[in-house]
């Protein structure tokens, strides 16, 4: 698609220096800019850049003033990189606006959606679905049975919604996460083998949240395992059965939850910690990478370390941990000295 100078002013109003009719059709950063391409100017260090840039339009701030001739036209505004990023938003809706339900697709006839849907080539839904308006469901994805998902949802190609979950509003759910597979429930038996637990409970995933490509969350065996609203899971995350996830916790790459743990609002997880069954990890809590969590955790603590214990206590031990073989050292030799003092008092 391609825009004019004039129609992105309007979008961000801001006002063109120069051809208002220059036309773009791509993005681009300003060093690499193209004929063709939308920039932007915002930090200081890339000024140089706006003098060479083969940029067709260039957003910038108010207070540009150029000192030597542009060959990119002008759009001025309050705040260039904030006016970008409203574009980039804008740029990705016009993108992901699809409609209409495609060929080789399969909809049972229970199923109940609203107004704009788009059903990608491939993709299956199973009876008693309901659908919101303005759900986005790309190729190669699976409904199961008597799923809910709100209004404005996406699901990117490849992503599988198990039978029972409930996808509250404005969730985006990118390709290969996997959403109510069954959870790691197995009986021991006298003879060495195991006996699979049925998994009978969902998963509900409120509002607002956000689930990265090939992370998986389990259902619960009975109940919900429950994903409250503004969360924001990374790629390759591992929530297991009857979890429970705090409004607004955002937890990185390849951190595994197990089990019945509930973790507050508002925390901070870093990328590949490990955090064990049955536990309480409280409000505001900050875990980073790497850490080990297996004990019950208080509001506001900062942890680090497997196991892992308080941060500074971590910092401070760890200057230590690194001079250990020097440290040793100087015991051994301070135990030569004294023994060698007792034998000479000995003599």
């Amino acid at each position: 698609m391609k825009f004019t100078a004039e129609q992105i002013a309007g979008i961000l109003e801001g006002e063109v220096i120069g051809n208002p009719m220059a036309e773009v059709f791509r993005l681009s950063k300003i060093e690499d800019g193209a004929e063709g391409s939308l920039t932007f100017l915002s930090n200081p260090k890339y000024l140089h850049y706006i003098y060479s840039t083969k940029a067709s339009v260039t957003i910038v701030n108010d207070s540009f003033i150029p000192e030597a001739n542009l060959d990119t036209t002008l759009i001025k505004v309050p705040d260039a990189y904030a006016a970008f990023s409203k574009l980039l938003e804008f740029y990705n809706e016009v993108k992901q606006n699809k409609n209409g339900i495609e060929q080789h697709s399969f909809l049972s006839s229970s199923v109940i959606h609203g107004e704009n849907l788009y059903l990608g080539s491939f993709s299956y839904v199973g009876e008693n679905v309901i659908i919101g308006t303005n759900v986005k469901i790309y190729p190669n994805c699976f409904i199961g049975d008597n799923v809910v998902i709100g209004d404005n949802v996406k699901l990117f190609a490849g992503a599988k919604i198990y039978s029972e979950t409930n996808i509250g509003n404005n969730c985006t759910i990118h390709s290969g996460a996997i959403i109510g597979s069954d959870g790691f429930g197995f009986a021991p038996n006298p003879d060495g083998t195991y006996t699979t637990i049925p998994q009978i409970g969902n998963v509900i995933i409120e509002d607002n949240v956000d689930i990265g490509s090939c992370t998986t969350i389990d259902r619960a065996t009975m109940g919900s395992t429950i994903i409250r609203k503004g969360v924001k899971l990374d790629n390759q995350i591992q929530i297991a059965h009857n979890v429970e996830i705090g409004e607004n916790t955002v937890i990185a790459a390849q951190t595994g939850v197990a089990g019945s743990t509930k973790i507050g609002k508002n925390g901070m997880i870093g990328g590949q910690v490990g955090i064990s069954g049955h536990l309480h990890i409280g409000d505001n809590v900050r875990i980073q990478a790497q850490s080990g969590v297996g004990r019950n955790i208080k509001d506001n603590e900062i942890l680090q370390g497997s196991p892992a214990f308080g941060y500074n206590d971590f910092s401070k031990s760890y200057v230590h941990f690194k001079n250990l073989p020097k440290i040793v050292a100087e015991i051994k030799e301070l135990k030569k000295q004294i023994l060698n003092q007792k034998n000479g008092n000995n003599g």
